[in-house]
């Protein structure tokens, strides 16, 4: 009897494994965002404190706030605008590791500067510039040099190890707005700016101590087919445009033309990146202009079973839980409910959800501004509450916004638009600075905007941008390139009617 062959064993795949770098970026990150949340945690007390109003006269109160939210605001935008530059000098002249590692030396300096100059103005607002350099100037790379750790062979824990990667932000965020505003209360502000210092220090201790397992790109030159060259070409040379094209059409004379297709995604990308601008110009005053409110409400927590008081500093905290909680609720229990209902959380519909939520969270917040303007002490539940309303808010905004880049932008794009995204972010705190700015000089800004008017104006401006939006929304050409990734060129992409 003939005996037929076997086939083949079919070849046992190896289990994956994590890059042996992966510690040393979790613990880099941990550490780092403790150092950059721990500081801001205090920042705005501590300049009214310290600069601005140190004998709490009443009558420079609003003045002395208005002058230390702009210098928060005004270091915030710094900070955002830098991942752009980063990005392009690591990509072109440097390789991530090189300007991580550099940059971050250079941001232990800004705290070192931070927490010895901290009686002379001057030398404080130039130990702020060095540390912004730092935070921003290392932003864009961190977060890619963790994706250029994996290859084929273990791509499919990539998920993980950025899940990983922002319980890590989320952790060092964490623990730093519990523990540095205790340590400003109890041991003063050079401790309470010495030891984020410390921990960025570990941080760039811990970052080096990794060089011999990453997986280190090398820069690749300087690529002249991008946003700004490709940009600056098709404004210069108007006037070779013709019949039928865009003005970005006019640069495949001078550019490889499919990457100026890419940049038309880019535009469409920021037309709803636009909208997002108004929540990042009032987001960033949970942690600035909250924080002064904290200091005059009743910071007693009763649960029943036992009470403690906070201190202003430490209400960001909730911030960060309600987040993390909120990541899970929405992810598996609210956008599924309304797939089941037949109603698509599409991101169009999710980020104009989050401008209504965060305009609630600024009307909480005006009625608690009120009642300490006439006298009050409110208790820090209403902004526990305001909190609550503003972290569900960022989820739909904040989290759809760098989804929304990701799969609405070409591959050779989605850097760009990341450090398009936090310009974003920069360019709203530029519009809260300029508006504090105002109010700190006086006249007609001061009048009108003195105390709930300032939370209610902003409200206002919310709900301008989420009127327009839901106007523009339903006409925003859209390109989803993870499920159509190669378009035909030349096609008229059709109008998504997601609202």
């Amino acid at each position: 009897m003939t005996q037929t062959p076997s086939a083949a064993a079919a070849p046992v795949k190896q289990k994956s494994r994590f890059p042996k770098s992966v510690p040393f970026i979790i613990g880099n990150e941990a550490a780092e965002r403790f150092s950059f949340y721990g500081m801001r945690s205090i920042l705005t007390v501590f300049l009214v404190k310290q600069f601005f109003n140190p004998s709490g006269n009443a009558a420079f109160a609003q003045q002395a706030d208005a002058h230390a939210n702009k210098l928060n605001h005004l270091f915030v935008m710094v900070a955002y605008a830098l991942p752009f530059v980063g990005g392009m000098v690591a990509d072109w002249f440097t390789g991530k590791y090189k300007l991580i590692l550099y940059i971050s030396m250079v941001y232990c300096l800004g705290h070192l500067l931070l927490s010895m100059l901290d009686t002379s103005l001057t030398g404080f607002e130039f130990g702020l510039f060095v540390v912004a350099i730092g935070a921003g100037g290392i932003k864009s790379c961190v977060s890619a040099n963790v994706g250029d750790q994996f290859d084929a062979s273990n791509q499919d824990l990539l998920s993980k190890i950025y899940g990983w990667f922002y319980f890590s932000i989320n952790a060092g965020s964490m623990a730093s707005t519990v523990a540095i505003p205790w340590t400003y209360k109890n041991f003063g502000p050079q401790w309470a700016f010495g030891v984020p210092g410390i921990l960025m220090g570990i941080a760039t201790l811990i970052f080096f101590l990794g060089r011999k397992r990453y997986v280190k790109v090398p820069p690749q030159g300087v690529n002249r087919n991008n946003l700004v060259f490709i940009t600056f070409y098709a404004l210069t040379h108007l006037s070779q445009k013709k019949p039928g094209e865009t003005i970005l059409d006019i640069a495949k004379a001078a550019y490889d033309p499919e990457k100026v297709e890419g940049m038309k995604a880019v535009y469409r990308v920021m037309a709803v990146f636009f909208f997002a601008l108004a929540f990042w110009a009032v987001w960033d005053q949970c942690l600035s202009e909250w924080t002064l409110y904290a200091a005059k409400s009743d910071l007693t927590i009763s649960l029943g079973f036992t009470s403690f008081t906070m201190y202003p500093g430490q209400v960001s905290t909730v911030n960060t839980i309600f987040l993390m909680l909120f990541i899970v609720i929405f992810n598996y229990g609210i956008y599924p409910w309304f797939e089941k209902i037949g109603l698509k959380p599409t991101p169009l519909r999710r980020l104009g959800t989050g401008l209504a939520l965060t305009a609630l969270s600024f009307v909480v917040i005006a009625f608690t501004h009120n009642s300490i303007e006439h006298g009050g002490t409110p208790s820090i539940w209403w902004q526990i509450l305001a909190f609550m309303i503003l972290s569900a808010a960022e989820v739909l905004v904040s989290i759809t916004g760098l989804e929304y880049a990701y799969t609405h932008s070409p591959k050779s794009m989605k850097s760009t638009m990341t450090g398009i995204w936090f310009l974003v972010v920069s360019f709203g705190n530029l519009i809260t600075a300029l508006v504090n700015g105002f109010i700190e000089n006086g006249g007609w800004w001061a009048r009108n905007l003195k105390g709930a008017n300032y939370e209610w104006f902003f409200v206002a401006f919310i709900m301008v941008f989420f009127i327009v939006f839901l106007f523009v929304s339903p006409r925003l050409k859209e390109h989803n390139y993870i499920d159509n990734p190669e378009p035909v060129k030349n096609q008229v992409i059709a109008d998504t009617h997601d609202l």
